[in-house]
């Protein structure tokens, strides 16, 4: 069986870059794989999590299952393989941004300073929206150390398991109308996203710009997501 790091190292990661740059999101089709997808998607379930009704949040309608006692297999191991990947460009970011704050190379090192900093509380999740259940525009940025990238994925196919339900970001730069996009999920892919604020270049040099991430109205079947967040909250 071929290791996720090889699948990892066969990656365009500068190109990928290059969209995280222009963007603020990129898709990476068929990494996590549609068998995985469906395992995951099966796996949700009360005991699988802290169960949370986004409605409790105000955060729009349905259900939100984190995973408090610590990340599966294969996650765990995912998680910390496409951190290593990340860091860099996040690093980068910190830079064109003028923070000094810079992200060490392997994530338990980088989980080891939140707990210091008293972030414990897990924010990677697994979601299952029903028919009219939804997800409100939100950042996963609660806390000082927060990783400025993130990793979501849908577990269910669009079109055949749900209609409706899109993963939507928006992003404003200062003095503009937000900018809408769309990431094209499909079962299987997984896209890292910015968690809530990157560099943008303009004439006059970098600014930073701010994002938001949500998931549209689910009007037919059940959606099943992922989100993977490389920081706790406190």
């Amino acid at each position: 069986m071929i290791s996720f790091d090889t699948v990892l190292d066969g990656l365009d990661w500068a190109g990928i870059e290059s969209e995280l740059d222009a963007e603020g999101y990129a898709v990476l089709p068929g990494l996590m794989g549609v068998e995985m997808a469906k395992d995951l998607a099966r796996g949700i379930a009360p005991s699988a999590g802290r169960r949370v009704t986004l409605e409790s949040g105000g955060l729009g309608r349905g259900e939100l299952f984190y995973f408090d006692a610590g990340l599966p297999e294969p996650l765990e191991q995912w998680r910390a393989a496409l951190y290593r990947r990340l860091a860099a460009c996040a690093n980068r970011w910190q830079a064109l941004m003028g923070q000094e704050f810079r992200y060490p190379p392997e994530l338990q090192d980088f989980l080891d300073a939140n707990r210091i900093a008293g972030h414990t509380r897990a924010l990677s999740h697994l979601s299952r929206l029903g028919v009219e259940d939804h997800v409100l525009l939100h950042q996963s940025n609660e806390g000082a150390q927060v990783f400025p990238l993130q990793v979501v994925a849908v577990l269910s196919a669009p079109g055949v398991d749900f209609h409706g339900g899109e993963f939507v970001m928006t992003e404003q730069r200062p003095r503009m109308q937000s900018r809408p996009m769309v990431a094209p999920l499909r079962l299987g892919d997984v896209a890292v996203i910015a968690t809530a604020e990157r560099p943008f270049k303009g004439a006059k040099g970098y600014y930073r710009v701010n994002l938001k991430h949500a998931i549209s109205r689910v009007r037919q079947g059940e959606r099943i997501g992922l989100e993977l967040s490389f920081h706790n909250a406190r």
